[in-house]
Formats: structure tokens, sequence, C-alpha cells
């Protein structure tokens, strides 16, 4: 059972339709409790990096979120339930993140002939972390990007994939059972999914 946490924010429904597509047993956690019946969780975001952050202590899944990596519990962050496992971002400088990785989000400079924010389909160069990951799934990869603020990771063991808009930067990173991405895997056609099912697939063998 695959745990989609609902902090009051977050692509819940396009999540859920993936794994329900995938066959994959997945319930919305509304509650921290309620994790602990799940093997595995994924943390998705849809919004403003403070207003994510406010909402996970709110609902007391920061904490949670926390403990279930420093016991290197499977955890799939999307979107920005990526870009808060970092320490800060320049989107909201007053509220700190979730300090689990080194490193800061930044936002994409104006001047380098990209729209902001950048919406659409764009390349995963895969690193070596990314392996386990991105099985099956063949490098230079498109996957589907909505964001304004793109990861500056200051841990390079940790990235498993990178993206160019304008400069590269880091769009997966994975530590242990812990794995997160920029893009929406839930809405990136057969290798969004199957990167989906790649997840489930290491959360299965954990669990076993």
């Amino acid at each position: 059972m695959i745990g989609i946490i609902d902090y009051g924010m977050g692509n819940l429904g396009s999540v859920t339709n993936a794994c329900r597509f995938l066959d994959l047993s997945a319930r919305v956690v509304t509650r921290p409790e309620e994790a602990e019946a799940c093997p595995a969780l994924i943390l998705p975001g849809v919004g403003g990096f403070g207003d994510c952050m406010r909402h996970l202590r709110e609902h007391g899944f920061a904490e949670l979120v926390r403990d279930w990596i420093a016991e290197d519990r499977p955890l799939l962050g999307i979107c920005l339930g990526l870009q808060v496992l970092f320490a800060s971002s320049e989107e909201s400088p007053e509220e700190p993140g979730l300090s689990i990785l080194p490193g800061t989000v930044r936002r994409f400079a104006a001047d380098t002939g990209h729209k902001v924010p950048q919406i659409g389909w764009n390349q995963i160069e895969v690193a070596s972390a990314g392996h386990d990951l991105f099985a099956g799934i063949p490098d230079r990869s498109f996957f589907y990007f909505v964001h304004s603020y793109y990861v500056d990771c200051a841990a390079p063991d940790v990235v498993a994939g990178r993206t160019d808009y304008g400069h590269p930067y880091t769009s997966a990173v994975v530590r242990g059972n812990l794995a997160a991405v920029q893009f929406h895997p839930e809405k990136s056609q057969e290798l969004g999914l199957r990167l989906l099912r790649n997840f489930a697939q290491r959360a299965e063998r954990v669990g076993s």
C-alpha cells in the first residue's frame, strides 16, 4: 500500500489516478498516523514553497517525512515534493525547508531567453544515482514539467537526473530509498508511469 500524503495542497487526483491505472495499491493519507500502515509514501506538491512548508507543519507531516527518510523508508517526492527536501528557497526565503538534502531552490533567470515558468516537455539526462529509478527508461527521455524554481543541489552524489533550461539543473535525486523528481511522472505518459512502477517495485522489495 502506497500512501499519498494529503497536506492540503497537491496533485492528489492525478497521482491517485496514475496509481490506479498501474493497479498499484494506494490510499490518500490525511493524518500522520495513517502512514504507519503504508510501506511507502508519495509526497506530491503544486503551488508555493512557503505555503507547502506551512501546510506540512500544520498537518503534522513535516516531522513524519523527516523521520520516514531518516529510517530510509521508501518515499517519492514530486515537483514541490522535491523542492521542500532542501534547506531553503528563493521563493520564500523566510520559510525553511525540511533540510533533508543540502542545497537551495532558485528561480529561473528571466534573461536566458526561456519562458518562466517552464511548462511542457523536457529531457532528463540520467546520472548514475538514478539507475534504479530510471530502469527501462532511455537516457534523455522527455518528461512533463511545470515550475518556475529549480533545485541547486549541493550533494552531487544524490543527483539522479539533470535537465537543461537555460542552464543545467538537478531534476531528480536518489538517496537510499528516497527519490524525488521535479517533473510530473503522473502526467508524463508511458515513461512517467514506468518511473512510478519502478518506485513501487523498489518499495515492494524493501518491504519483502
